[in-house]
């Protein structure tokens, strides 16, 4: 189980100077033995010149946790469920979304030795944070610290791949060919057996089994769950950084603005929104937003609305405000998703509803930063952000 007293602080301490390829030996013997806060920052402060006076208050709550992890087995095995819980929807503990931090370090340092411990049912049950540990591993190069943590890998499935790939029209012709297949396979097998393929009605037209034809060839589940992910692929939209350059109150709604919005394109595009609650227009006047640039264009109130602004919200709606990609994005720049590649959808069809599908998906971190899944909205300058913490984004 998890190593404690002297010894994990002389743990946590080691796995701080790989991350910061520091060289241990240069410090006191007895730093392990002081408040392992105070061994952060002395190993902070070699690392950086210009480290803080006072730690960041997430990574010092991230150390104590490693610090007091538990090393009885239950409480240990009850602890590891939290954590499982606590990385389901991000890649790591704290950083820009992927980039593992001090505090996954020092964690990983701790709970290690229980993690690579775990029987195969324990595996699965503790799955994010397996997944969470190789990641960390197969990023920070922790030398003979800690043994490498070995995952069975699991065959990939290229032929999903190829349908998932391939237009709707050519997955349901491939359908429709194996369900035919499989009716002729079955006409075939009763005419072996001495059975009737066909037999007429009472108004003397053939029948065959249409009903179970009928059944065949509906899609299968793979297809129906490849195409069903298709639909809530955040990859669907086309999220562009804009700057608002002019705005103004709807002329027949009082809860509605127009914008006009310059996404780098030769024409301003024309965005209706219903922040008329919550910003004036001068407060909109030159300030970035994201906003969803491939929704079909329609009328609000006769005023013609060419996108979506998306903007984050507090849990009781008071607060609503648009997303702020940070200095230095490029007007036009196509917001991106790590792990998550695929051509927008030219404009997003209404009647598949798509757009309804990705929004409960959407929600900012306990930091502000705008995601899909955990995964934050990158640009070339950063992650797009808002002032409103674990808030709904749409």
């Amino acid at each position: 189980m998890a190593t404690n007293g002297s010894s994990r602080k002389q743990l946590i301490s080691s796995a701080l100077c790989k991350y910061f390829a520091i060289d241990p030996k240069t410090f006191p013997e007895n730093i392990a033995e002081d408040e392992i806060a105070s061994s952060y920052l002395t190993i902070l402060r070699s690392a950086k010149k210009d480290a803080p006076e006072k730690m960041n208050d997430a990574v010092l709550n991230w150390i104590k946790y490693a610090e007091g992890f538990p090393s009885d087995p239950h409480a240990c095995s009850l602890a590891l469920k939290e954590l499982n819980e606590t990385l389901a929807d991000v890649a790591v503990l704290l950083g820009d979304g992927f980039t593992p931090s001090e505090a996954d370090v020092c964690v990983l340092a701790v709970v290690h030795s229980s993690v690579i411990g775990l029987s195969n049912s324990d595996r699965k049950k503790f799955q994010h944070v397996l997944r969470w540990a190789t990641y960390i591993q197969h990023n920070v190069d922790f030398g003979n610290i800690l043994e490498q943590i070995v995952v069975e890998e699991v065959e990939f499935d290229f032929h999903k791949l190829d349908i998932l790939l391939r237009p709707k029209s050519a997955v349901k012709v491939e359908v429709d060919s194996n369900a035919n297949k499989t009716v002729q396979s079955t006409k075939s097998a009763d005419k072996q057996e001495g059975e009737p393929s066909t037999k007429k009605s009472d108004t003397g037209i053939k029948t065959t089994g249409d009903k179970k034809a009928t059944q065949e060839k509906k899609k299968s589940p793979e297809v129906e769950a490849v195409e069903k992910d298709k639909d809530v692929s955040v990859s669907l939209l086309n999220i562009q950084v804009g700057l608002i350059r002019k705005a103004w109150k709807h002329p027949s709604a009082d809860s509605l603005l127009v914008e006009e919005i310059d996404v780098g394109d030769a024409k301003l595009r024309q965005v209706v929104s219903g922040l008329a609650k919550y910003c004036s227009p001068e407060e909109l006047t030159n300030r970035r937003v994201v906003l969803i640039t491939n929704v079909k264009p329609g009328k609000l109130r006769d005023v013609m609305s060419e996108g979506l602004v998306l903007c984050a919200s507090s849990e009781d709606h008071t607060i609503v405000e648009p997303l702020l990609p940070p200095e230095g994005a490029k007007l036009g720049e196509r917001v991106s998703f790590s792990g998550i590649d695929g051509k927008p959808e030219d404009v997003l069809n209404p009647k598949k509803k798509q757009l309804d599908k990705i929004t409960p998906h959407l929600f900012t971190d306990d930091r502000g930063v705008a995601t899909f899944k955990g995964i934050p909205f990158m640009t070339s300058a950063g992650p797009c952000t808002s002032s409103i913490s674990k808030g709904t984004v749409k």
